[in-house]
């Protein structure tokens, strides 16, 4: 680019030309470094010896929405399952901001230190806006996302129901053929995800904070009653009698409820997350139910349940994608959602129009 200013009429004032601007590709770059591609078999076989990225690899198969990796993935999950269920799988829910992913890297650190090796599956809330999410939970697992006996895996809730990851059972498959022996599944936070995380786990441990108002204003029942041990973190400093009352207040709220099926009554304990005190307490809290569930069989009896309540959920997501993938319907659907809006049909006609169109289209 030539310059005004360096005419001679501009005596003393000279502008450098300048370089040309860098590419923003780098030149050097051939061609995009493609990934191999493995065989369902090949990935199986990586699996069973525990390698990670093989692993990390399936799982991103497993949440893919192509079809093409949804027939492979379950092909892998299939083959998979002979070599599964040997696990802990414990659901880890609380109130935002009652410390829960930090405390799972206290908690993960303290087991692997005894020989275990975990598998952290931590749903990270979508925005219902952009559809995108943070994955910022392994950044809060700084010590433990630095282990090899350690896989964590933030996966975007996708906005499905209550931020639980559709996919979350099956990756617990994967993860238990790999040989991890104890799961950790996350949730956003307290609300309707706890039934789903609920319906896939052994352990339920709800954390809460003291000194927060009404301890148990925030609390539905419904979790109360599918806890089977609330712990009371930051427990520590001048919140050690805050944190004690808030636990004496769990209490006697738990005695108002009926008996659990398992026959198990929570406990309530209170920690530091932070000072990593009452860590061991936890742990053996969570051994001794396990090892109670197992002697009357009521751990084998809901891992059954479990199974069928999964076998149903699948079947109503494939009716549902089924429903609004056919032709038929996606070519009304538009007009029967614009006469709903126009006053010209209720929604309860409007939907039983496109069911009768949706059977009839089944029956051709």
């Amino acid at each position: 680019m030539q310059h005004p200013e360096n005419d001679e009429s501009y005596k003393g004032l000279k502008v450098n030309k300048g370089i040309t601007d860098v590419p923003i590709v780098n030149p050097y770059l051939k061609g995009r470094v493609q990934r191999k591609q493995y065989t369902p078999a090949e990935y199986v076989e990586a699996i069973l010896k525990g390698d990670i990225t093989i692993l990390s690899q399936a799982v991103t198969l497993v949440e893919s929405a192509l079809h093409e990796h949804q027939v492979v993935a379950q092909e892998i999950i299939e083959k998979c399952l002979p070599y599964a269920g040997q696990s802990v799988r414990i659901g880890i829910t609380g109130v935002p901001g009652a410390g829960k992913s930090t405390s799972i890297d206290v908690f993960g650190m303290h087991l692997l230190r005894q020989g275990h090796k975990l598998a952290v599956l931590a749903i990270d809330p979508s925005s219902e806006r952009t559809k995108g999410s943070i994955l910022g939970d392994k950044t809060r697992m700084e010590e433990l996302s630095r282990q090899k006996n350690a896989f964590i895996r933030p996966s975007p809730s996708a906005g499905s129901l209550g931020g639980v990851a559709r996919k979350t059972r099956e990756i617990i498959v994967l993860c238990e053929a790999a040989g991890f022996d104890t799961l950790f599944v996350e949730t956003v936070g307290v609300g309707q995800s706890e039934t789903a995380v609920h319906s896939m786990v052994d352990f339920f441990l709800l954390i809460q904070l003291a000194g927060t108002g009404d301890e148990l204003q925030g609390i539905k029942r419904g979790i109360m009653e599918m806890a089977d041990g609330i712990i009371i973190n930051k427990a520590d400093g001048d919140n050690i009698d805050k944190a004690k009352l808030a636990a004496s207040q769990f209490r006697n709220a738990l005695h108002l409820f009926p008996a659990a099926e398992s026959g198990w009554t929570p406990q309530v304990l209170t920690y530091s997350g932070y000072y990593n005190l009452g860590i061991k307490e936890i742990w053996d809290m969570v051994e001794i139910y396990t090892r109670y569930t197992k002697g009357n069989g009521f751990f084998a009896r809901k891992r059954n349940e479990q199974a069928k309540y999964w076998m149903y959920e699948s079947i109503n997501e494939s009716l549902r994608d089924s429903f609004y993938h056919n032709p038929a319907v996606e070519s009304l659907l538009a007009t029967a959602e614009q006469q709903v809006l126009n006053n010209e049909v209720s929604s309860f006609i409007a939907a039983k129009r496109m069911m009768d169109v949706f059977l009839d289209n089944l029956k051709e």
